[in-house]
C-alpha cells in the first residue's frame, strides 16, 4: 500500500537547468545504443565476428545497466543521489574509452558491461531525482519534458555516429561516448543538487532493501505499470537491435540513410512526448497510458503484414516502425509516473526495479530475432508486435482498479 505520510518535499531548482542536466545523464543509456548501431556491420568485419555475437555487445551492456540501476537505485535512497552518480559517470567515461581498443567481440562485451553499471546511475538516479522533486500531474509532465532532452540522443547519436563511422571507423564512435560521460560528470558536479534529505534517506543494509524491493514486487499496480513500460521496451529494444541489418542489409540503405531514418523516429518519440506533457494534467494518465499502449500494438501487427506481405520496399516498412516508436513517447512518461507513484518513499528502489525488469527482455530479445533469417524483417516486425501486446495485456490485466496514487 502506499504511504499515507508524504515527507515534505526539497526545494525544486532551476527546472531547466535540472531538466537539461538530468536529460543530459539520462540521454547517457540511449546514446551508447544508438550511436554505435551504424557500425554494427563493421565492427563484426573488423572484430571477425557473427551479427548475433555484436547484437550481444548490446544486450550486454542493457543487461549490466539493468543490474547496476538495481544496485545503484537502494543505495540511492540510502547515500543520496549526489555521490553514486558522480562515480558512476566516471567510470563510464573511462569503459568507454577502453571500448574504442577493445581486440576482439569478447573484449567489447565485457567492457560493455563495466561501460552498462556504470551508466546505470545517469538512468536510474535521474528518475529518483524527479520523483523527490514532484508529485501528480507536474511528475508526469517533467517526466515528458525529460523526453524532448534526452530523446535528443537518439535523434543526434547515429547520424553522428554514421559520420565518424566514414572518419575514425568505429572505435571513434567509443571516443565519444567517452567525452559525452565526462562532460556530464562535470555538469553533474557543478549543478546537480542533492535531492534526498539525510532524515529522508532508507537504511542501507541488504535485509531491508530486500524488503523494500519486495514489497513493490507484490504490488499489482507497480509491476502492471512497470511491466508495461518494460515490454513496450523490449518492442523497442527488438526495432533498436536489429533495425541496422535490417534496413542496411536487407532493403541495401545506405548507413548515413539510416542513420536519419532512426532519427526521425526519435523525433517522432520526442514530439509524442510533448504531447504527453500537454495532457498531463487534462487527461488522466493511465488513459494516456492506454491509448499509446494500443496505437503501438495496431502498429506492431501493421509492421507484422508489411514484412510478410513484402510490398512497398523500406517504405512499408519504416512508417509502422515510425507510428511504433513515436506511440513510446505516450507509454513511458506515463508508465514511469504511475509506477512510480505507487510508493513514493522508494523512488530509488521503485526506479532500480523498472530498469532491472528490461533486463530478462533485452536478454531474450537481441538473441531470438538474430537467430531469424538474416534476408528478412519478419523477424523484427513479429518481436516488436508481440511485445507490444503482451505491454498493453499485463498493463490491463494488473492495474485494473487501481487508483492513481500520486
Amino acid at each position: 500500500m502506499s504511504s499515507s505520510h508524504q515527507p515534505e518535499k526539497p526545494p525544486v531548482p532551476g527546472r531547466l537547468r535540472l531538466l537539461l542536466i538530468l536529460g543530459g545523464i539520462t540521454a547517457i543509456g540511449p546514446v551508447s545504443i544508438d550511436a554505435y548501431l551504424p557500425a554494427f556491420p563493421q565492427i563484426a568485419d573488423d572484430l571477425h565476428a557473427s551479427e548475433s555475437a555484436v547484437q550481444l555487445t548490446l544486450a550486454t551492456f542493457l543487461v549490466f545497466m539493468a543490474v547496476g540501476q538495481l544496485t545503484l537505485g537502494p543505495l540511492s535512497d540510502s547515500w543520496g543521489r549526489r555521490r553514486p552518480v558522480l562515480i558512476g559517470l566516471s567510470v563510464y567515461a573511462l569503459a568507454s574509452l577502453a571500448c574504442a581498443a577493445a581486440p576482439s567481440v569478447e573484449t567489447l562485451m565485457a567492457l560493455r558491461a563495466v561501460q552498462g553499471l556504470a551508466g546505470a546511475a545517469g538512468v536510474v538516479i535521474a528518475r529518483a531525482v524527479v520523483r523527490d522533486l514532484f508529485s501528480g500531474s507536474d511528475l508526469t509532465r517533467f517526466f515528458a519534458r525529460l523526453t524532448l532532452v534526452f530523446g535528443l540522443g537518439p535523434i543526434v547519436a547515429p547520424t553522428l555516429g554514421s559520420l565518424l563511422l566514414e572518419i575514425t571507423g568505429w572505435r571513434g564512435i567509443f571516443v565519444m561516448l567517452s567525452g559525452i560521460g565526462t562532460a556530464a560528470a562535470i555538469a553533474a558536479f557543478a549543478w546537480l543538487p542533492e535531492t534526498l534529505p539525510a532524515e529522508q534517506r532508507r537504511s542501507s543494509r541488504v535485509p531491508q532493501m530486500a524488503r523494500t524491493m519486495g514489497g513493490l514486487l507484490r504490488d499489482r499496480r507497480f509491476v502492471g505499470y512497470s511491466l508495461a513500460m518494460g515490454l513496450g521496451f523490449g518492442g523497442m529494444f527488438a526495432y533498436i537491435s536489429s533495425s541496422s541489418f535490417v534496413l542496411q542489409e536487407v532493403f541495401d540503405v545506405p548507413a548515413l540513410t539510416y542513420g536519419v531514418l532512426f532519427g526521425a523516429n526519435a523525433l517522432g518519440f520526442v514530439l509524442v512526448g510533448q504531447l504527453s506533457a500537454f495532457l498531463a494534467g487534462r487527461v488522466p494518465e493511465k488513459v494516456t497510458l492506454t491509448a499509446g499502449l494500443g496505437i503501438a500494438a495496431v502498429a506492431g501487427a501493421a509492421l507484422v503484414t508489411a514484412s510478410l506481405v513484402g510490398v512497398g520496399g523500406v517504405v512499408a516498412v519504416a512508417g509502422p516502425l515510425f507510428v511504433f516508436v513515436a506511440s513510446l513517447g505516450l507509454v513511458m512518461p506515463n508508465a514511469t509516473a504511475l509506477a512510480l507513484s505507487v510508493h513514493p518513499e522508494s523512488a530509488g528502489s521503485g526506479s532500480a526495479l523498472l530498469g532491472f525488469l528490461q533486463a530478462p527482455i533485452a536478454a531474450v530479445v537481441a538473441p531470438l530475432v538474430g537467430l531469424g533469417p538474416a534476408n528478412s524483417a519478419v523477424p523484427m516486425a513479429l518481436a516488436v508486435a508481440v511485445f507490444a501486446a503482451a505491454a498493453l495485456f499485463a498493463m490491463a490485466a494488473l492495474t485494473r482498479g487501481g487508483a492513481r496514487t500520486a
